[in-house]
C-alpha cells in the first residue's frame, strides 16, 4: 500500500492529538511590547504513574525515499509533542490501528507546525526531508512502560515528493 501526504490541519489531525502553532494561541504582549507571546498551543499530559515532563531536543536526517514503514509506536502513559526548531516541512503519519492499513493517515507539516500526539496515539518515528532537522520534543519521564511497538507485517511505503 502506498501512501500520499496531505497538508497537516487541526481537523484532520484531531482524532490523533492537537496541531501546535500560533494561530488559535491565546496572544498576549509581554517584555514591555517588544515580545509576543502565545499561551496554551497544547496540553502536556504526562503524569501518569508518576511521569513528569521531559525537554529535550532531537535532531533527525532523512530517510531513503519512497518511505519503507514498518514499524509504529505509541505511548501509553502521556502525549509527545514535536515542534520543528526551523521553518522546513516535514511528515507525520499515524493511524488508529497499525494491523489495518486502512486506517493510515499522513500529513506534510510545515515547519511552524508542530503535533501534540495524544497518549496512545500511533505514530510512526520522526520522518524530515533535510538533513540535520531539529525538534523541540516534550513528552514523558519516569516509572512505567510508556513504549509500545508494532512491526508491520506487510511494508508500506510513503510516496512524497520534496517540498
Amino acid at each position: 500500500m502506498q501512501l500520499r501526504p496531505v497538508p497537516l490541519g487541526k481537523a484532520g489531525f484531531a482524532p490523533f492529538g492537537e496541531v501546535v502553532e500560533m494561530e488559535g494561541g491565546e496572544r498576549s504582549s509581554i517584555n514591555q511590547g517588544f515580545a509576543e507571546r502565545f499561551n496554551d498551543l497544547a496540553r502536556v499530559d504526562v503524569a501518569t504513574e508518576g511521569g513528569s515532563m521531559n525537554v529535550s531536543i532531537v535532531t533527525a536526517k532523512p530517510r531513503p525515499t519512497p518511505i519503507a514503514i514498518k514499524l509504529m509506536e505509541r505511548h501509553p502513559l502521556g502525549s509527545q509533542i514535536f515542534y520543528p526548531l526551523q521553518d522546513r516541512p516535514w511528515l507525520v503519519l499515524v493511524c488508529a490501528n497499525p494491523l489495518d492499513a486502512a486506517s493510515f493517515h499522513a500529513f506534510t507539516a510545515t515547519g511552524r507546525q508542530g503535533v501534540n500526539y495524544g497518549r496512545n496515539t500511533w505514530h510512526h518515528p520522526l520522518l524530515v526531508f533535510d538533513a540535520a532537522s531539529r525538534f523541540l520534543v516534550i513528552d514523558r519521564k519516569g516509572p512505567g512502560d510508556n513504549m509500545e511497538e508494532v512491526w508491520l507485517e506487510t511494508m508500506m511505503e510513503l510516496s512524497i515528493s520534496s517540498p
